[in-house]
């Protein structure tokens, strides 16, 4: 009879695996224990072996997908065998959860037809723009209005400023890029619009917008209050009278603050203008589209008939104009990122953290490892003391060595060291375990073991499952002193920093000294300020007489 084999779990934090490699194809006789592919999980790149004798009928996942936990990878059973059931069975309501989607397509297209069928582009056309709340930062959700310039009946140019939106990081000018009269204002001064959320409507005079009203924000958005080369350019019928009446330009070269409207300012940006040389044609010398657009160098006011010593000192620096830019790169989140996400996001917003530094004088320590290595058969590092130490140091204080489990607290009385360490994907935390218990030499020895198989993606589960404590040391990079997220479902962990040359105070004078800050991250629902701070009272009496480890 045939057999589904599904997506196996391979560490206690995997959710999803993705498939590396198939190492058989349909058709292929295998035989148990024969490997079928390899699995991409969020700690390593491990073998997945089949448990069935038979030939390999059906592969439902192409190399490089991704497959949640006990989802259907193949199907194994006798040559010619039928397997459609099996698999129908496995796909079982797919099919139905499709029928919603084409309903919820219908539904969505419904308000579409209401305001009269028409989208925001035949709107347009007929003169009519709807003007919405923009985007104006990249976490916006929602603006207020803090100010309407306008009212429900003014005449309105593409030039003219409509309302101040205040947004989640400032309050920003909106402009309707659009001529004609203000209908309709839909939200008013204080309340608050959602992005693309409808704000006004400027058409004709006397347009009923009654119909798009009606349908709300469900005309398509079709770019049109920015379309410029419609809202933009005003026919010649209202272009005469507004030259004939056009204020005299206004010079804004004068090292004073220079007032634009922000399409101004975007066109002169994207053509690199300082906009300081150019001349404002409205109201208080403000420079609008046109102003930009019609500006040439030998356009710029001249000042030859000022006397040489004021114009020396009416002239402003001039800020050279560089344009960059902006850009970036995206490739797919790695399994173990998204595990560590997960994982950390889970710790640090579940138990509640605090932190405890104390200073080490690791004269000693110093002093110790030299004389220790001309004998240890490897070399030992100063995070091989700190690692058996704290194993050491949790041994009398096992409040510190324990773990939240809700309605009740679990503690350990064995020693099991995670060690963090980064790869290049994200971190692993193997775990030396029953650390109080073994010598200096061996856990060095461990440590560089699981070092070289981190940095090949060779770590098992068994490798890093069950720390009890987990020790991250970046003194390495030169960090003085950081604090690092629990590593759940541990219930403390210490961030060690760089041993620091400095002067220190001993018997009264100042001396040369070598100081290493650490810190303690607590859970306080099962470490309290006192329990921790005694903690590290011990562990700081064992590194600063580094020979009660040997004892």
């Amino acid at each position: 009879m045939a057999e589904v084999i599904n997506m196996p779990k391979m560490s206690d934090t995997m959710t999803e695996g993705v498939l590396a490699k198939w190492h058989k194809k349909v058709g292929d006789k295998i035989k148990s224990g024969d490997v079928l592919a390899e699995v991409e999980t969020d700690k390593a790149t491990m073998d997945m072996e089949s448990y069935w004798d038979g030939t390999l009928l059906y592969i439902g996942v192409e190399e490089g997908e991704a497959v949640p936990i006990d989802a259907l990878m193949a199907i194994v059973g006798k040559e010619g065998e039928d397997y459609k059931a099996l698999l129908e069975a496995s796909k079982g309501g797919a099919a139905n959860a499709e029928e919603p989607k084409a309903e919820e397509k219908k539904e969505a297209a419904a308000p579409a037809a209401q305001g009269g069928g028409l989208s925001e582009a035949e709107l347009s056309a007929k003169g009519i723009t709807v003007i919405r709340m923009p985007l104006l930062s990249d976490t916006m959700t929602e603006g207020v209005i803090a100010e309407w310039h306008k009212k429900v009946g003014d005449k309105v140019k593409d030039d003219d400023i409509l309302a101040d939106v205040e947004t989640d990081k400032a309050t920003m000018e909106v402009m309707g890029y659009a001529t004609g009269t203000l209908l309709h204002v839909g939200v008013q001064k204080g309340e608050a619009a959602k992005v693309n959320g409808i704000i006004a409507i400027v058409g004709p005079e006397g347009t009923d917008v009654s119909a798009i009203l009606a349908g709300g924000d469900a005309p398509a958005k079709a770019e049109s209050p920015k379309t410029k080369d419609q809202s933009e350019q005003p026919s010649a019928k209202t272009e005469a009278p507004k030259e004939e009446a056009a204020p005299a330009a206004v010079s804004n070269a004068n090292g004073g603050r220079i007032i634009a409207s922000p399409l101004a300012k975007k066109i002169a940006k994207d053509k690199g203008i300082d906009l300081a040389q150019v001349a404002g044609s409205a109201e208080g010398g403000r420079i609008i589209k046109k102003d930009v657009e019609n500006f040439t160098p030998s356009a710029a006011p001249a000042k030859a008939d000022a006397p040489a010593s004021s114009e020396k000192a009416a002239v402003a620096p001039v800020i050279p104009t560089y344009v960059g830019e902006e850009k970036y790169t995206e490739k797919p989140v790695s399994q173990m990122r998204k595990v560590i996400a997960k994982r950390l996001g889970e710790s640090l917003f579940t138990a509640p953290h605090f932190y405890l530094t104390i200073s080490i004088d690791m004269d000693n320590a110093m002093a110790a490892r030299t004389q220790i290595n001309t004998v240890a058969p490897v070399k030992v590092s100063f995070n091989d003391i700190v690692i058996k130490a704290v194993a050491v140091a949790l041994k009398k204080h096992p409040a510190v060595n324990s773990s939240w489990g809700g309605d009740k607290i679990h503690y350990n009385e064995h020693t099991n060291i995670g060690v963090a360490m980064a790869v290049e994907d994200g971190l692993f935390v193997p775990v030396v375990r029953f650390a109080d218990g073994k010598s200096l030499s061996h856990i060095s020895a461990e440590v560089k073991e699981y070092g070289a198989k981190a940095k090949a993606k060779k770590l098992q589960p068994s490798d890093w499952e069950g720390s009890t404590f987990t020790v991250s040391n970046l003194g390495m990079f030169g960090i003085d002193e950081f604090t690092s997220i629990i590593n759940s479902p541990d219930g403390a962990i210490l961030s060690v920093g760089a041993i620091q040359a400095i002067p220190v105070v001993k018997n009264g004078a100042v001396v040369p000294g070598n100081v290493m800050k650490l810190t303690l991250g607590c859970d306080h629902r099962v470490v309290d300020g006192a329990t921790g701070a005694a903690f590290l009272q011990t562990l700081k009496q064992l590194l600063e007489a580094p020979v009660t480890l040997l004892a």
